[in-house]
């Protein structure tokens, strides 16, 4: 790949996919990498959001979609739901090659179905994208594996000492590639504009609808201050009266959520359950999570010296960052990211399980003097599940943020530095 492209950990899954699938789907939030990532596995590229001659690529798909789909492949179609349309006519044409790996679509949004007269299965594959993982970016050293981890082939490493300042920066800057060369002081920017374009334009091109952006500002700001939390709808809407004075109804939170996970601007993390027939009940409420811990960060208006000041923000959205890494991390190699809470008080901050039902647990604490409680909490659920004669997890882990080292506890319990994990 050219030296000025920085590989991304889908990279693999797009390759496999191609060699499975007539085409393939990118899905994600804008900026996130989609058509970068997409130009390194095309041959040719068609750019449907180009604005030149006012807009001439879309109004081309719009009336002769096979001039669109020529050209070698595999064919990128870029922002392929400006032109929801174009999902049949490649669907159409893969069906009439009978070939593998001729297009790539990417979509920054997802279209209502109007217009799209099959579903693609069997034809068109999906990958979801996300923001870059800090090993992704350069700032993990990627020297423990995570899939390694979950199979219990581990090593003791010396990573050396992480900076609170780091980690606060990792937060604010987020994982946009485009702010990777921002200097410093000035990447907080990013992410404020990136809430701006979504509020002010992107929603209206989604729908063609002008929505309340005061009410859109105000439920995005009462999700930044409920990030990493199971917050119901209802207690959304009184943050939001409290806060903000803004009387808002159920129905336009839902309307509104709905509208932030078609921008893919929010992804919630699902409760988790070992057993469906278990007796013990189960807590099913989402925790709640921005696509990138820069977004509440932003909307909270918090800097590096304030989150440092403010160590309960600091770790909800260190939180963020970590389950951010472990959602990207675990879906290359199968896994999937949930959290557990129970009636019995118990919970876990990151349950990552597999289709054969192994299932690893893990604890997110941002200082090191927060680990040995950690790691007791742990075990003690552990003991829990056993003797509620429930299938427990088979791995252990407390994910860090300052720690010197990667090592495994005398009571079986592995100690992680983030900036340590690779996929």
């Amino acid at each position: 790949m050219p030296v000025d492209y920085m590989p991304r950990i889908v990279d693999k899954s797009v390759q496999e996919k191609l060699a499975v699938f007539g085409a393939l789907c990118i899905e994600g939030p804008k900026w996130c990498g989609k058509t970068r990532t997409s130009m390194e596995h095309s041959q040719s590229q068609f750019f449907i959001g180009d604005p030149s001659r006012d807009f001439q690529n879309r109004k081309l798909a719009s009336l002769d979609p096979g001039i669109v789909l020529a050209g070698p492949c595999p064919r990128l179609l870029d922002e392929w739901q400006e032109v929801p349309s174009l999902w049949d006519a490649v669907r159409y044409e893969v069906d009439r090659r009978g070939e593998l790996g001729q297009f790539i679509l990417t979509g920054s949004s997802t279209p209502t179905q109007k217009g799209i007269l099959h579903s693609g299965a069997g034809r068109i594959g999906s990958i979801r994208m996300r923001p870059m993982s800090l090993y992704e970016s350069g700032e993990s050293s990627g020297v423990v594996s995570l899939q390694s981890i979950c199979r219990k082939d581990f090593t003791n490493h010396l990573v050396g000492e992480s900076k609170i300042e780091d980690l606060a920066h990792f937060i604010i800057r987020g994982g946009w590639p485009g702010t990777l060369s921002v200097a410093r002081e000035d990447a907080y920017q990013v992410p404020r504009e990136y809430l701006h374009q979504v509020i002010n334009h992107d929603i209206y091109r989604l729908e063609g609808v002008n929505r309340d952006t005061k009410k859109m500002e105000a439920l995005l700001r009462s999700l930044a201050r409920n990030e990493s939390t199971t917050a119901s709808i209802q207690t959304l809407i009184r943050d939001i009266s409290f806060h903000d004075g803004n009387p808002i109804n159920r129905e336009t939170v839902s309307n509104y959520l709905a509208l932030f996970d078609r921008l893919f601007l929010i992804e919630d993390q699902n409760a988790f359950s070992s057993n469906i027939r278990s007796s013990v009940p189960i807590k099913q409420q989402a925790k709640r999570h921005f696509v990138d811990p820069s977004l509440p960060a932003a909307l909270l208006g918090v800097t590096e010296e304030a989150l440092i000041q403010d160590l309960n923000t600091f770790g909800f959205l260190f939180e963020s960052l970590c389950e951010r890494d472990l959602l990207i991390y675990a879906e290359s190699f199968g896994g999937k990211l949930f959290h557990y809470q129970d009636y019995k008080g118990n919970e876990i901050d990151a349950v990552i399980s597999f289709d054969d039902g192994d299932w690893a647990a893990f604890e997110i604490k941002l200082g090191a003097g927060q680990i040995d409680k950690a790691a007791k909490h742990l075990l003690a659920i552990k003991k829990q599940f056993a003797e509620d004669r429930l299938k427990g997890p088979e791995v252990l882990c407390v994910l860090c943020g300052l720690s010197h080292a990667a090592y495994q506890r005398e009571d079986g319990v592995y100690v992680v530095p983030i900036t340590a994990l690779r996929e």
